[in-house]
């Protein structure tokens, strides 16, 4: 990560913490101590990407994007993790086949399987791409993880 992509992240995810409600420019004003304990971070971690000294780990990306209520692949694609590329949208049905059928998602196994996950690792990230899942999705997912 460049200074300038580290600059552009703060930036944006600053704007994005100030519209969410959080203080985060007065000195008493406790918006980094809230966020920091909505979203189960240090708030080290909160202060040191606002001060751009450094980017939040995955986990902190994971935790801050669902207390601010952002996508984590948009947290990802911003903060220069990844690109769209990386992690394309799916498509929409129109986009599709063309017949009108409504597109069936991939489970957490066939994904794992397309990307060629070794068999022996399947469970585990079966287990770590369902944390990314909005938690309708993750809970009509969720049997498929084998306990």
């Amino acid at each position: 990560m460049t200074a300038s992509g580290l600059e552009q992240f703060a930036t944006w995810i600053e704007d994005l913490i100030r519209r969410r409600g959080y203080d985060i420019d007065s000195p008493r004003g406790g918006g980094k101590s809230r966020l920091a304990d909505e979203a189960g971070v240090h708030r080290a971690a909160i202060t040191r990407l606002l001060q751009r000294q450094s980017m939040p780990d995955l986990e902190t990306t994971r935790r801050l994007a669902h207390v601010l209520d952002v996508p984590v692949r948009d947290m990802l694609i911003r903060s220069g993790r990844l690109t769209e590329e990386d992690l394309p949208l799916p498509q929409s049905p129109e986009s599709g086949a063309g017949d009108g059928a409504e597109q069936r998602r991939l489970t957490l196994e066939e994904a794992a399987a397309g990307l060629g996950v070794p068999p022996d690792q399947r469970e585990m990230f079966i287990r770590v791409a369902g944390q990314f899942l909005p938690p309708a999705t993750a809970r009509r997912r969720a049997p498929l993880a084998q306990d």
